[in-house]
């Protein structure tokens, strides 16, 4: 079963993969990458610097409530990292792993290294939902007749997962972890000071998203308003957490059937995802440069300890 699961998310890669370029061709993957010049690059980076810094506040704050401590410069290089690695490997998660592990190890408790990830993407992933549902319950796009009805589902699987974290026996395991995971939350994520920086940076960190996808669009001739691409890249940037290969398969499908759907064409919506993962990927290569300078062996200068005596003979000596 294990092997199922760790191969699953590839196979359902490529096999969109396969079906977008069986049912369109080449012709949106070149020219998505035709599209890409230095100006949209020059644009991309720049907002993903300030998405990458968003989310390494983020977790900053979610660290430091957890008790562990955590510098911003530190925070944004290993972001950075964790960005590259998620985007070069299978699953899309590797990377979070490694950074959770890497600053737990460096705090000397790695579990709450790994914690503090956690709590950060997935208040992370919380707010972009919220932010997404209601952008598509005011904007027009495909699935707007349908987002009452998952707005309503939304509040039915929260008051559901509340209900079941007051669940539990006096003496059983499913209490201890339920009092494991809300001190995590009340502490991390829900406490007065860190709550609404967790709030805002994820919002930002979801529109930067959102507005690279636009510069995409931008690049490959998609000449629709704002008001009208808006609600379509939040709906793609909600089908990129989907398992991939290195951030392609089902961000192609997805936005191909999404472009289709409002009337933009399934061609355009291609292309688009493909400039938006060229522009994401070229954005994030400093996480490559941090990745390569970690590996590399550090030469440590060790220094004898000057000791009382050694101290007093080059007083004698000065003298």
């Amino acid at each position: 079963m294990r092997r199922v699961r760790r191969w699953a998310g590839p196979a359902i890669s490529v096999a969109v993969l396969a079906i977008v370029v069986w049912r369109l061709g080449t012709g949106p993957f070149l020219a998505g990458l035709e599209a890409i010049d230095g100006r949209t690059l020059l644009a991309a980076a720049a907002i993903f610097f300030v998405a990458t810094v968003c989310g390494a506040w983020r977790w900053t704050v979610v660290a430091r409530g957890l008790g562990v401590r955590l510098s911003l410069p530190t925070a944004v290089a290993a972001y950075y990292r964790a960005v590259f690695l998620n985007l070069v490997l299978p699953g899309g998660v590797a990377g979070d792993v490694h950074r959770g592990v890497s600053h737990g190890r460096e705090v000397r408790d790695v579990g709450r290294g790994l914690r503090a990830v956690v709590w950060e993407r997935g208040a992370g992933q919380v707010v972009q939902v919220v932010l997404t549902i209601s952008v598509l319950l005011v904007l027009p796009s495909p699935v707007h007749s349908a987002m009452p009805f998952v707005a309503v589902a939304a509040v039915v699987v929260g008051v559901v997962l509340v209900g079941l974290a007051k669940m539990g026996g006096e003496r059983s395991r499913w209490k201890r972890l339920r009092n494991g995971v809300v001190a995590d939350l009340r502490n991390g994520v829900l406490r007065r000071s860190a709550l609404p920086t967790v709030v805002l940076t994820s919002v930002l960190v979801t529109l930067g998203h959102a507005a690279t996808f636009l510069v995409a669009a931008r690049s490959v001739g998609v000449d629709a308003p704002v008001s009208r691409l808006l609600p379509l890249s939040l709906l793609a940037v909600l089908a990129m957490v989907l398992p991939s290969i290195a951030g392609w398969g089902p961000r192609e499908g997805a936005t191909a059937w999404i472009f289709a759907a409002a009337g933009l064409s399934a061609d355009r919506g291609a292309a688009t995802a493909v400039a938006y993962g060229i522009l994401v990927l070229a954005a994030c290569l400093p996480g490559a440069v941090v990745l390569v300078a970690g590996s590399l062996p550090h030469r440590r200068v060790s220094r004898a300890p000057v000791t009382r005596v050694a101290f007093r003979r080059e007083e004698a000596a000065d003298a």
